[in-house]
């Protein structure tokens, strides 16, 4: 007899919390009470120090939002669209609040059309993000580049002061361009090498100082100026 009072209680008191958490559930999806709107929007990316405000203008979701009308994807797209975001996500929260994470682009040199600067990172995006002036202690790029510019610009920066741009050739190797209207043509393999080569003969010879039109660096055995 015990037992079954025991039984009967725990399944009255199953039932209650079932209805209790199928109404709760029911209350959010439908729209009503506090768990259905959005009070908060947490805002994160894989970079310090950078201004996530132009991320949550792009999500474009006002305060006290029903949540479970938000379209997910299209607020991700909208957050996709913003220059310099590489990937997005975004997370709905049991109290309807929102999660919003970004990976950004890290532009470790400039691009120029010729006009225009624009940040440019690692492999090689160019981020709409223009600018009119030239950073003095970034490496810049003309036309196209590979998908991978992180050495070539580590090596460069060794000889920023005298660099004008970097030129990426038939799809195969480098053009240095300096401050001076030279241009030094690298070789394929082992451009950075070569650009260290470059600096100790400048060091010793000033030869970027001297008026010449090209210095080829292509054949290892040997230098040709002209």
């Amino acid at each position: 007899m015990k037992r079954s009072i025991w039984f009967w209680l725990y399944f009255i008191v199953a039932i209650g919390l079932a209805i209790y958490f199928a109404t709760r559930i029911i209350m959010v999806i439908s729209g009503y009470g506090v768990n259905s709107y959005v009070r908060n929007i947490s805002i994160s990316a894989d970079s310090k120090n950078k201004d996530l405000n132009v991320i949550a203008t792009a999500a474009a979701i006002a305060p006290a939002t029903n949540s479970y009308t938000i379209d997910l994807q299209q607020v991700k797209d909208r957050i996709r669209a913003v220059p310099g975001v590489k990937e997005a996500a975004i997370r709905r929260k049991p109290d309807g609040n929102l999660s919003i994470k970004v990976q950004l682009y890290e532009a470790i040199a400039l691009w120029t059309d010729g006009e225009n600067y624009f940040p440019i990172s690692a492999d090689g995006t160019i981020v709409n993000k223009p600018r009119q002036e030239r950073d003095e202690n970034s490496v810049v790029f003309r036309g196209p580049v590979p998908n991978d510019i992180s050495e070539i610009t580590k090596a460069a920066h060794n000889l920023l002061s005298d660099l004008d741009y970097m030129e990426w050739i038939e799809g195969r190797r480098w053009n240095l361009h300096t401050s001076g209207d030279i241009t030094v043509l690298l070789p394929e393999k082992n451009p950075a090498d070569a650009i260290g080569s470059l600096i100790v003969l400048n060091k010793n010879h000033k030869i970027l100082s001297k008026k010449l039109t090209t210095i080829d660096m292509r054949d290892s055995s040997r230098i040709l100026v002209k």
